[in-house]
């Protein structure tokens, strides 16, 4: 196929626009890929749209391979199945909800999990039709509160969701692991450095979970691995190693002092080291707990307070205690708050008054870190008071723990204890053993070989399509522009006709013509009267991976031919360009 630049519906921009933040963003745009429609929806363009069905066709043909069979739902959904799930109200105003003429309640579409579990239910009932593997691309709908980055935080997206139906946990392993083989290969074909990482289930439910991150700087998830072993993880599904009870036989009970003017870490441990100084060693924050309240708003509306009690030398990761409580939201305790709590003094809060048998009925909530026979410096609960020696489980017993504290450089790899390091990517893929979260609520159950009827088991593995047209852009471009990998890219050649003779456009347009006759998908630039430097500049920043160059050089008997990637240029005899293109795109 030949793509004439003279006619093609594209206009490239030499300008970043304004909202671009991250240069997926800035590039699909100014090359002529997407236009913005409103926040966080995005246009396609006939080059940008044939990047996506690319990248369709990668997964199409990985997913075919493991005999996972196609299916296509609607994007406008019912209430019913969702109230079922439970997910109509856990998704809180995050889904885009709707009524019908008649009143009736609907949804667009953010993943479909109740739909094929239904559709499951309706055609099958036996163990005999399992195991089933399913799929969709489709456009999902979130209402994305802060939609940014262009294509990797929209509102509307393209995904690949696909589904496993099994009778055991044994066939949801082998299911799970022909997916994630599958999404190997994908992730390979599609031409950016990943990760695989222990996940979080967050709202989808379910147990074992891994995501699949495209490797940026500028990603919005962070994850760790180990410096030594293969452990690698989200932070929001790392578990901190609980350091082992410690025995509290000698020390002291626990005591108030005077510690005025220190409401925050920093100005406590001051006032220690030079009030009350060790013996052993100076006060460092670590040794101070910190007890941070926050507010739970339920899927319900229901606003709950929660006190997290974790060393002085960390910081609550906000978004590492969302994934520990998706659907639930993290508000802010306010002001408001501390009014309904008179028992809480500000800066001095210890868990002498929190707790749900304490006066202030406050669920706490610790840090494994704050373990059986640690002992602590905390709040009084009394302005200008600290505690000291305050031991777990001697002087007090929290409610339950919670891994929200932010993960550092140099933490402790919970599988062998070597040093963690950290690292930004976007997630492009993820992998659920869901088990019969959504069957069991759905009543879908088929008869086993015995006759008995039993629930069966679910996985969920989704990729996020569109997301994966900006995850190659943010790992491959320059300074120049893009630089397609050769299966994703919009083309297989850029042809450029450069100068004003006729002849070269005449010899330009029989080689795209050859080349087209080979199989090769040509993108041609035949713009009479443009210059040649601007020419030159489009083909940069659209990034096909074999630029052809047609100009002076025809009459010496040779055509440039510059690989995007590396730069690198050579001039080709005339009648060795067809074979030598065609032996290029080819490999």
């Amino acid at each position: 196929m030949i793509m004439r630049m003279s006619t093609l519906f594209v206009r490239t921009l030499r300008e970043d626009p304004a909202d671009a933040e991250v240069p997926s963003h800035r590039l699909l745009v100014r090359a002529g890929y997407i236009r913005r429609a409103a926040p966080g929806i995005y246009s396609w363009l006939p080059l940008g749209y044939r990047v996506l069905r690319n990248i369709e066709r990668i997964i199409r043909e990985e997913m075919d391979g493991i005999g996972a069979q196609e299916v296509h739902f609607p994007a406008l959904l019912p209430r019913e199945p969702y109230d079922a799930s439970g997910r109509w109200a856990e998704y809180g105003d995050n889904i885009f909800r709707l009524k019908d003429r008649k009143g009736g309640d609907y949804l667009l579409g953010p993943t479909h999990e109740e739909m094929f579990t239904l559709l499951v239910k309706d055609l099958y009932s036996s163990y005999k039709d399992l195991p089933l593997w399913i799929y969709q691309i489709q456009s999902k709908y979130r209402d994305e509160a802060r939609p940014r980055a262009g294509l990797l935080r929209g509102r509307e997206f393209t995904m690949k969701d696909s589904y496993s139906f099994d009778v055991d946990q044994a066939g949801l392993d082998a299911s799970y692991a022909a997916h994630r083989a599958a999404y190997i290969r994908t992730f390979d074909r599609l031409g950016f450095d990943y990760v695989i990482v222990k996940a979080t289930a967050g709202a989808m439910g379910g147990s074992k979970s891994e995501e699949f991150l495209a490797t940026a700087a500028n990603g919005e998830d962070t994850y760790v691995r180990c410096t030594s072993c293969d452990y690698a993880a989200n932070v929001e599904a790392v578990a901190v190693p609980a350091p082992a009870p410690v025995s509290y036989d000698g020390v002291p009970a626990a005591h108030a002092e005077q510690t005025p003017g220190t409401p925050t870490i920093e100005t406590l441990v001051d006032h220690l080291n030079e009030k009350l100084p060790r013996d052993d060693r100076p006060w460092a924050a670590g040794d101070t707990l910190k007890n941070v309240l926050i507010v739970l708003k339920h899927p319900d509306g229901t606003r709950e307070p929660v006190a997290i009690g974790l060393p002085g030398d960390r910081e609550v990761d906000a978004k590492r205690l969302e994934g520990q409580l998706e659907p639930i939201e993290v508000e802010p305790f306010d002001e408001k708050d501390f009014a309904q709590h008179p028992s809480l003094v500000k800066g001095y809060i210890g868990p002498g008054v929190l707790g749900e048998t304490n006066e202030s009925k406050i669920r706490f909530l610790v840090d494994p870190r704050v373990a059986e026979g640690t002992r602590w410096v905390t709040g009084a609960n009394v302005d200008g008071q600290h505690v000291l020696d305050l031991v777990v489980g001697r002087d007090f017993t929290p409610d339950g723990t919670i891994e929200a504290a932010e993960v550092r450089d140099g933490d402790a790899c919970p599988n062998c204890g070597a040093a963690l390091e950290s690292a930004r990517g976007i997630e492009m893929g993820h992998i659920f053993q869901l088990g019969t979260k959504y069957a069991e609520p759905l009543e879908l159950k088929v008869l086993d070989e015995n006759g008995k009827l039993v629930t069966v088991t679910m996985g969920s593995y989704g990729i996020g399509v569109s997301r994966a047209v900006a995850a190659v852009a943010e790992y491959s471009h320059d300074e120049l522009g893009l630089i397609w990998p050769r299966e994703v890219a919009p083309a297989d050649v850029h042809l450029v006709a450069t100068g004003k003779d006729a002849a070269v456009f005449e010899t330009a347009a029989r080689y795209a013509g050859e080349l087209e006759a080979q199989g090769l998908t040509v993108l041609y630039d035949d713009r009479p009267k443009v210059s040649p430097g601007v020419k030159f500049k489009d083909a940069e920043l659209i990034g096909v991976p074999t630029i052809v160059v047609v100009g002076k050089g025809l009459a010496d008997g040779v055509v440039e031919v510059k690989d995007r990637a590396s730069g690198e240029r050579e001039n080709v005899a005339v009648a060795d360009l067809v074979s030598h293109v065609v032996g290029v795109v080819r490999g």
